[in-house]
C-alpha cells in the first residue's frame, strides 16, 4: 500500500536516510531527489508532509514545480510550511482532512505541526515513532506531554502496520508503540527522581537519569531531558524554570 522510497539525508537519525512514500497519488514527505522518486513523478497528484523539519522536505519544492500536484500543508502552518519548503500550500488539512487516499491524523510532539497520513488499517507516521531507536523530543520544537498524548492516539486506533519516516515498517505497532511509551515514563521516572534526589541542574539530572556512554548525543539527551522537566513543571511534580534552566528545591 505504501511504497517506500529511500532518500539519504543529512541527519542524525540512526538510519541516514528519510523514507519517502507514495500511496495511490499522494506523495509524503519528499526528502530529496533521487532517481526512483524522479521516475514515480509522474503518479503524484498531492504532495504533503507529516512535518516541516528539514529532513523530510527537500525536495518539496522540486516535485511540485515538476508535477501539477496539489501541495497541502497544515491549517494554521501555512508560513511554516513556506519558510521550510520555498512553496506556498495550495490547500491546507487538519484532523480529519482527507488528502488524496488518506485521512489526517493530528500527532503534535516531535514537531508543532506534526501529523500521520491513514490509508485503510495503516498509516505514515513520520517521526512520531521508529522500529530501532527512540525519537528525539526537545524544547526548540518539540513537547513531551503532547509527543506521548500522540503515541497513545496512536495505539487506540490498532493499526496492522505503521510506516516511519526512518528505518523499516513497523508491523506489530502496538507492541512498538508501548514499548516507546514505557522508555518515556521510565526516563520520567529518572528524571524526576534525579530532582528529589537533589540535582538542580540539566547537567546533574543528565548525570542522574542516564546510564549508558552519551558520546555524540550528550546534547540531544540534555534537551530530552529538558523537555521531560517542562512536563513535570506542567503537571506541578517539579519546579523548573526553562528561563534559569534550573530545578528549585
Amino acid at each position: 500500500m505504501f511504497e517506500r522510497f529511500d532518500v539519504p539525508v543529512a541527519t542524525r537519525a540512526p538510519t541516514g536516510s528519510t523514507n519517502a512514500y507514495l500511496v495511490d497519488g499522494l506523495l509524503l514527505d519528499p526528502a530529496g531527489r533521487t532517481a526512483e522518486l524522479d521516475a514515480a513523478s509522474e503518479r503524484v497528484t498531492d504532495i504533503a508532509v507529516t512535518h516541516t523539519h528539514p529532513d523530510h522536505v527537500g525536495a518539496v519544492a522540486h516535485y511540485a514545480g515538476e508535477t501539477d500536484a496539489t501541495v497541502w500543508a497544515r491549517a494554521g502552518r501555512e508560513n511554516r510550511f513556506a519558510d521550510a519548503t520555498g512553496v506556498t500550500p495550495d490547500r491546507t488539512f487538519r484532523e480529519g482532512t482527507d488528502v488524496g487516499p488518506a485521512t489526517v491524523v493530528e500527532t503534535p510532539g516531535h514537531a508543532p505541526d506534526h501529523v500521520a497520513f491513514a490509508v485503510g488499517r495503516e498509516a505514515a507516521v513520520g517521526d512520531l515513532a521508529m522500529l530501532e531507536s527512540s525519537v528525539f523530543v526537545g524544547t526548540r520544537d518539540g513537547d513531551m506531554r503532547a509527543y506521548m498524548t500522540s503515541l497513545r492516539r496512536l495505539l487506540a486506533r490498532h493499526y496492522d502496520a505503521i510506516h516511519p519516516g526512518h528505518g523499516p515498517a513497523i508491523v506489530e505497532p502496538e507492541t512498538r508503540l508501548t514499548e516507546l511509551l514505557a522508555h518515556r515514563r521510565d526516563r520520567e521516572r529518572k528524571v524526576e527522581a534525579a530532582v528529589d534526589a537533589g540535582a538542580r541542574t540539566v547537567e546533574e539530572v543528565l548525570e542522574s537519569a542516564y546510564d549508558k556512554d552519551l558520546t555524540g548525543v550528550r546534547d540531544l539527551a540534555a534537551e530530552t531531558v529538558r523537555a521531560h522537566l517542562e512536563k513535570l513543571a506542567v503537571e506541578g511534580r517539579v519546579d523548573y524554570s526553562p528561563s534559569d534552566d534550573a530545578v528549585a528545591p
